[in-house]
């Protein structure tokens, strides 16, 4: 299964990785699609699955070149480099263009599952009543995650732990939006905002030689927060590779077909023309947590009322997003020509 890589593989590889992370810190996008659609989905989890005790046992008795080579060791770094960076330079775009430029970007990411439904059931091959009945099954668990109410914020670390678990689904099951699960459950702010914030600006001070964050306790705290957070996210990475690899072995177009309803069902997640709906005391005035932010309840999805030059361009972007997709199924076919 696993290749020896050209310089430009790898380089590919990382930039990969680079949307993979991208993907799994915007609500309503899977990490797991951009694997899907790259073409690395399968790599990527049989790769986790050699996390295994063998994998350990190598590793304790010193023996790292084996390790390294047992686990599919370049294929996962290059790709988790790739993730590393993503979190510290793309998703800090992203934040900015979700602010500033909501609706396009929104329409983008719609788009771009529009584009990954059409590439993962294109080669489904026959649905019998089966397949249907697992694909509806996917789309009802997705629309019903994405009309649920938001939880508050909540910094026990045996609960964020639980959260790393979690976050990572988005990486191992396409379609399930793991920084979307943590807005339901009320720590997306705290976990990959606040405390990667707190990380980037350690890193900034450290680079200064400045060490006085040292003495700031609200830092100190989300470091830790991060670090547990960080840990729960491995330990779901893996165990959750356990169990998809056992899934795909046994029931793969079973398992292909909740994806794509998985996938269907949280476009409504990314529904570009959408208002956001804050919670409200008695008063009509709105709640804000303990560090002054709004605390969302819910979205308003609604229809374009008019056709306008913003409601004409998210319509372009909606395009935009299905060709970057399906400009890796392009780019794919061109290759094995050349190859082949």
């Amino acid at each position: 299964m696993y290749e020896n890589r050209s310089l430009s593989d790898k380089v590919w590889l990382v930039l990969k990785g680079l949307g993979m992370g991208a993907a799994n810190k915007v609500p309503g996008i899977s990490g797991g699609v951009v694997a899907f659609v790259a073409g690395f989905y399968e790599e990527f989890i049989y790769s986790l699955q050699k996390i295994n005790k063998k994998a350990f046992k190598l590793l304790f008795n010193g023996r790292f070149k084996s390790f390294y080579r047992y686990t599919n060791g370049q294929f996962l770094a290059l790709l988790i480099l790739g993730m590393v960076i993503s979190y510290f330079s793309v998703s800090k775009v992203l934040d900015y263009l979700i602010v500033h430029y909501q609706l396009y970007v929104w329409s983008t990411f719609f788009g771009m599952i529009i584009g990954s439904i059409y590439f993962i059931a294109k080669d489904f091959g026959e649905w019998n009543r089966k397949y249907i009945a697992y694909l509806l099954m996917g789309i009802i668990v997705g629309v019903a995650i994405s009309f649920l109410e938001p939880a508050k914020e909540n910094s026990n670390l045996l609960f964020v732990f639980f959260c790393g678990i979690i976050s990572v689904s988005g990486m191992t099951l396409p379609g399930l939006s793991g920084s979307f699960i943590l807005i339901l459950i009320g720590n997306y702010v705290l976990l990959l905002v606040d405390s990667v914030n707190a990380l980037f600006d350690t890193f900034a001070n450290i680079v200064q030689w400045d060490f006085s964050w040292i003495h700031n306790t609200e830092r100190i705290e989300l470091l830790k927060i991060l670090a547990v957070f960080s840990l729960g996210s491995l330990v779901g990475l893996v165990s959750l590779s356990h169990l998809l690899a056992y899934v795909l072995k046994r029931f793969k177009k079973a398992t292909y077909a909740v994806i794509i309803g998985f996938i269907s069902g949280s476009l409504g997640v990314v529904w570009p023309w959408k208002e956001v709906i804050y919670k409200t005391d008695v008063a009509g005035q709105i709640i804000s947590d303990s560090k002054g932010r709004s605390i969302i309840k819910s979205y308003n999805r609604q229809f374009p009322t008019e056709f306008d030059t913003e409601t004409f361009l998210a319509l372009v972007f909606i395009v935009v997003g299905i060709l970057i997709v399906l400009s890796l199924d392009w780019y794919d076919n061109y290759k094995r020509k050349v190859n082949g």
